[in-house]
């Protein structure tokens, strides 16, 4: 039996990274996964390593940030799977890491905003019907460690804000239909999205200084508590922020 069996499952950004590594572990425990990416290439390779590994998946080309998509990937689900039980708005983009906000554009500004911050906001608007005709469900959204703290890129901790709070009003909202809503705020994972900061030793080691357990944060190691938040199994959690960093320290 496996932790998800029965369950239908929306993860974004799962063409690489933590959205990649959500996928094909949601998967293995049973859910029914509809996998989307605006990097449909990447995106069809994951799926089809999924279902060659047994795993029931689709994958879906998708702009998190335009609503169209979102009804689209949201109308796939149904017509694919019959009902919508979990999301994970996994996808986001960074800019650079440490640009102070007198050297940002409005352009560069709104698109990590509209990444970060409205994909979420459309993709819970968008499945929220559907889970309470399914009588619940759990949305699990990926902020960040930027989202507690003011460190760095003020565009990127902006948006990851606004997520950890854009999940504690949904869990307040709608926990009376049975439908979860938790943030988990990883600290430094090696990703693509990271590789420029920690691909190299001088970045690598820098990043390590501030880790007590001495060790980088690995893809399966959020992907494990996205399947946490996302099974039965956490039941009464909901408006939480599971912070997975290590025990980052920062100054």
């Amino acid at each position: 039996m496996g932790r998800l069996d029965g369950k239908v499952a929306i993860i974004t950004g799962a063409a690489s990274g933590q959205g990649a590594v959500e996928a094909k572990m949601f998967a293995k425990e049973g859910a029914k996964v509809v996998a989307t990416d605006f990097n449909e290439d990447a995106l069809n390779k994951n799926v089809d390593e999924i279902k060659a590994d047994g795993g029931e998946a689709i994958a879906v080309k998708h702009d998190v940030t335009s609503k169209e998509d979102w009804d689209t990937v949201v109308q796939k689900a149904i017509e694919s799977f019959g009902e919508i039980n979990i999301l994970v708005n996994n996808a986001g983009i960074t800019g650079e890491i440490m640009k102070p906000i007198e050297d940002f554009t409005i352009e560069e500004w709104d698109k990590i905003l509209d990444v970060n911050a409205k994909g979420p906001f459309l993709g819970t608007k968008a499945v929220i019907p559907e889970m309470k005709k399914a009588g619940g469900g759990s949305i699990v959204n990926i902020s960040s460690l930027s989202g507690l703290y003011g460190l760095g890129n003020p565009a990127y901790n902006s948006s990851k804000g606004a997520v950890r709070l854009l999940t504690k009003n949904v869990a307040l909202d709608y926990g009376k239909h049975n439908i979860r809503c938790n943030s988990i705020h990883p600290g430094t994972i090696e990703t693509p999205m990271t590789k420029d900061f920690v691909g190299h030793e001088e970045g690598r080691q820098a990043a390590l200084q501030g880790i007590p357990l001495g060790i980088l944060g690995q893809p399966e190691d959020v992907a494990n508590a996205v399947l946490f938040l996302a099974s039965d199994e956490s039941r009464f959690i909901t408006g939480a922020e599971l912070v997975i960093d290590g025990g980052s320290i920062l100054i």
